[in-house]
């Protein structure tokens, strides 16, 4: 990392939300070595703790356990930031859940479930936390590579990734005369807790083969390009999607 990224961020406030594990761990720890001040978010207090001991921050580091799904733990989460820092310079919406079944399988209550988290829960953290950002402040979204080439069994979590996609391009439009930017990421296969969680080591191999790239990407790769969309190098970068998936999308390996 260069001396002049690594100041990207000085003075800036960020919010993570699912900041406990994964890509959004893995983006509170790039920007706070940026510069920034961060905000994480879980619903989980043990791994909050944890976390903030984990990214040894000390004052530069903002835990705030809640639910993006629950709009009361959303208004709590705002008056808590509203208090310490009274603004926010960037937001990652990362907080999400994964869901895999064939269509004919998902059940109302799963619906609800992915739903409430992937969709609502990202379009009210953005929604909530619009009257702390600052002009020219900066959003991104975390979506997937699944919103750009179907995947079977997808169905459901897909369908919500296109959603928080479609989003950014609207937001991109509607904050422009603040000058706020709103991009998303889509990452392909990351190798993440919940990776592991929904696909099998035996699966893994074909997961592989099926990237040019040769491997699966890790937090960090995908920490990094939310660390671009949201610096001032992306300045003239809104209403976008970058997709992190080594050639998944589009280039057949041989």
């Amino acid at each position: 990392m260069t001396h002049s990224a690594t100041s990207r961020f000085k003075d800036k406030i960020a919010l993570i939300t699912g900041g406990t594990s994964g890509m959004g761990l893995a983006t509170a720890r790039r920007l706070l070595a940026e510069g920034a001040q961060v905000v994480v978010t879980g619903r989980d207090q043990t791994r909050l703790d944890a976390v903030v001991d984990e990214l040894d921050g000390g004052d530069g580091v903002l835990a705030v356990r809640g639910d993006v799904a629950s709009l009361t733990d959303l208004d709590a989460l705002t008056a808590v930031i509203l208090d310490r820092h009274g603004r926010l310079d960037v937001v990652f919406a990362n907080a999400g859940v994964a869901s895999f079944q064939p269509n004919g399988d998902v059940t109302e209550a799963e619906f609800d479930r992915v739903v409430d988290i992937n969709f609502k829960g990202v379009f009210f953290t953005i929604q909530k936390t619009l009257p702390l950002l600052s002009d020219h402040a900066a959003i991104v979204i975390n979506a997937s590579w699944t919103l750009h080439r179907g995947l079977a069994g997808a169905s459901l979590y897909a369908a919500t990734k296109a959603a928080v996609h479609n989003l950014a391009h609207t937001l991109a439009a509607e904050l422009a005369p603040r000058g706020v930017r709103v991009n998303s990421v889509s990452p392909g296969y990351i190798e993440t807790p919940m990776f592991h969680d929904n696909v099998s080591a035996e699966a893994g191999a074909a997961v592989v083969a099926a990237v040019a790239a040769g491997r699966i990407g890790t937090a960090d790769d995908v920490a990094g390009a939310v660390a671009f969309l949201a610096s001032g190098d992306a300045s003239y970068i809104n209403g976008q999607d970058l997709i992190i998936d080594g050639g998944l999308v589009a280039a057949a390996p041989r």
